[in-house]
C-alpha cells in the first residue's frame, strides 16, 4: 500500500532508470534499450489511468490489446502489387 516508484532518464549515460521502493526494500532497473523504455512507458500509462479512473477500469482498454487483436495479421515481406 505504501509503494512508490520513480522513473528518470540519465542523458549522460543514455540510460533510463526505474526505482521502486516501499521504505524497506529498494529495487532499481536500468536500461539503455528502446524496447524496455517502451515497456516502462506502457506501465506508466497503466498507472496514470488507474489513478484517474479508479480500480474498476479494464486494463485491456489502456494497453490496447483488443485493438491489436482486431487488426489482421500481415503476411509476407514482399512488394505490394
Amino acid at each position: 500500500m505504501q509503494t512508490r516508484y520513480a522513473m528518470k532518464y540519465r542523458h549522460c549515460d543514455g540510460k533510463l532508470v526505474l526505482k521502486v521502493t516501499d521504505d524497506k526494500e529498494c529495487i532499481k532497473f536500468k536500461t539503455d534499450q528502446a524496447q524496455d523504455a517502451k515497456k516502462m512507458e506502457k506501465l506508466n500509462n497503466i498507472f496514470f489511468t488507474l489513478m484517474a479512473r479508479g480500480p474498476d477500469v479494464d486494463i485491456s482498454e489502456v494497453t490496447g490489446k483488443e485493438q491489436a487483436e482486431a487488426q489482421p495479421a500481415k503476411k509476407g515481406r514482399g512488394r505490394k502489387q
